[in-house]
């Protein structure tokens, strides 16, 4: 049963963002991500703004509010609402206990494709990781799991965690799957290392050693994008 709050909140973002729905824009959107989603056909900046005024005033939520609206977004046919689901776990991650781990696996093997997958590895899985380090064995088992979107999100928890990524453990988990014949892992890889490797000369110096340690071992997607 979805709690009080969420419904409230979601019934909120349905009238923010049903109203604005262009539907020639929706096209292309659709398109972009390969007819995988229906679209209303609304752009990032106008739908944050119409979300930030939907919700304005409303109750702080607990975890279960925040998963419930979650849940509701993804149950909804058109993008935007996954999209504004993710805009508020963002904002409210920070009232998620570890406990939220399983219930963001899900949502990532759910309606997945880049767009959703992204966000919620590095700005859901990615703050509990940080936050309570003992969840790292679940990076492990994900990594092991051998379902593609739990890989990329394994290898790309860490993207915000700046100065604190764990390269040791990005590089292991690397060459774990250096081998790895689909694009989306490919492309994670490159993008997990050259996340850490923009911190700092000293941090693009130790990934460019770690490529040539081991060159010819990693695809030409994942060594280019690793030095973007």
């Amino acid at each position: 049963m979805t709690t009080e709050l969420a419904a409230e909140l979601v019934a909120r973002i349905e009238e923010a963002l049903r109203p604005a729905a262009d539907p020639e824009r929706a096209a292309p959107m659709a398109a972009y991500m390969k007819h995988h989603f229906a679209y209303l056909g609304i752009p990032a900046t106008p739908r944050r703004a119409l979300l930030r005024q939907a919700l304005a005033g409303t109750a702080r939520p607990e975890e279960a509010d925040v998963l419930d609206l979650l849940d509701a977004c993804w149950a909804l046919p058109e993008r935007e609402f996954q999209y504004a689901g993710l805009d508020y776990l963002d904002r409210w991650v920070r009232v998620c206990s570890p406990d939220a781990l399983a219930r963001f696996e899900s949502l990532i093997q759910s309606k997945s494709w880049w767009d959703t997958v992204d966000s919620l590895a590095a700005h859901g899985v990615g703050a509990l990781v940080r936050r309570d380090p003992w969840l790292r064995t679940e990076m492990d088992d994900w990594l092991e799991s051998g379902e593609l979107w739990l890989i990329r999100s394994a290898l790309i928890h860490q993207l915000a965690w700046r100065t604190e990524m764990d390269i040791d453990w990005i590089e292991a988990a690397c060459l774990r799957h250096a081998a790895h014949r689909d694009f989306f892992i490919r492309k994670a890889i490159g993008w997990a290392l050259r996340s850490y490797a923009n911190q700092n000369p000293q941090h693009a110096a130790r990934v460019r050693g770690f490529l040539a340690a081991h060159a010819g071992t990693f695809s030409g997607l994942s060594a280019r994008e690793a030095v973007m």
